[in-house]
């Protein structure tokens, strides 16, 4: 055995890899001053006409209702005069006031309780329908949805009439039941069911439409591993589908106060543009405060104060929103 078979060979160290090329840093784009001008230059024609349309009669209302202000001073005989808040203090002091503020809050209520369980109602049997029938009840949805108020109050004035009917005529044919000639208009509660009844009827069709489109947002995957879980349908709609219609829910829930609280020419022509005290809500009592009594500093007191109290109901509205937006 030589010597070169018993020497241990050396080690050859492992060849060194280069290096990965660097990857180039993108340039930083600097943020110009003009980055945050160009949205307020594309909103300041949105904007002044906002500020035309709404800003003048806001600020008219608000001078309004801390002046006195009748048909001497609309036609100037007299100098309308500042009486700071004499307006307000006689129209918080006025129990007729709170009555019609009660019975506001409890028509709108009863109207946007009724429209979104009806509109859930609706929109969740949608999506068990086949794809026609979906289809005819959404073109009938949009066309009652799309009818004039006027249309709309003028065809159920009509069908609660009194003498011609056609809801009495179906209610006398129930055994034991005579509704021939009965006047739902006879008593406050009943006439406001009639139209409440109008006002969800011209509402449903909104929430139901802008609910199924919140419906195809919800994952099949969630609700088919509640059910596997054991849940029923129930279980299914509380704990899965309601919570990520929560976002839609207070929405809708929200617009629909503001406009159920708006309610006026429902109750004008139903009651042939004289409304009675019953009938009254905050919107036809500033009307008849302003143009039929001729005091318009307290009809502008009645709306401002109505302003308010929707103010109210959009701070919790905002607040829900922003607590929505801290769980996401």
């Amino acid at each position: 055995m030589s010597a070169a078979d018993t020497t241990t060979p050396a080690k050859v160290p492992p060849p060194r890899q280069a290096p990965p090329p660097a990857v180039p840093k993108a340039p930083r784009r600097r943020r110009t001053s003009g980055g945050t001008a160009v949205p307020w230059a594309l909103l300041a024609p949105c904007l002044l006409i906002l500020a035309l349309v709404m800003g003048y009669p806001l600020v008219r209302l608000v001078t309004l209702s801390f002046q006195k202000f009748g048909q001497s001073q609309l036609w100037g005989f007299q100098p309308a005069e500042s009486v700071g808040f004499d307006n307000f203090s006689k129209v918080l002091g006025d129990s007729e006031f709170w009555t019609v503020v009660v019975r506001t809050i409890v028509f709108a209520g009863g109207s946007v309780v009724i429209t979104m369980v009806l509109g859930m109602l609706i929109a969740l049997l949608l999506q068990r329908v086949s794809g026609w029938v979906k289809t005819l009840i959404n073109i009938a949805l949009v066309a009652s949805w799309g009818m004039p108020i006027i249309v709309a109050t003028t065809v159920f004035k009509w069908l609660f009439d009194s003498d011609y009917g056609v809801f009495n005529a179906l209610l006398s044919k129930l055994p034991g039941v005579d509704m021939v000639g009965h006047n739902w208009f006879a008593s406050g509660p009943q006439g406001l069911a009639v139209i409440m009844l109008l006002v969800v009827w011209g509402a449903v069709p909104f929430v139901v439409i802008t609910l199924s489109a919140g419906l195809t947002q919800v994952p099949s995957e969630l609700e088919e591993a509640a059910r596997l879980d054991g849940a029923g349908g129930w279980g299914v709609f509380r704990y899965v589908t309601l919570p990520i219609l929560k976002p839609i829910v207070v929405m809708l829930t929200t617009l629909s106060v503001i406009w159920d609280m708006g309610v006026f020419p429902q109750v004008f022509v139903m009651r042939g543009g004289h409304p009675e005290a019953e009938f009254q809500l905050l919107t036809t009592y500033s009307y008849d405060r302003a143009f039929v009594v001729n005091d318009y500093a307290q009809g502008s007191a009645i709306a401002l104060l109505t302003v308010l109290l929707l103010l109210g109901v959009v701070a919790v509205y905002m607040r829900q929103m922003l607590k929505i937006g801290e769980v996401e």
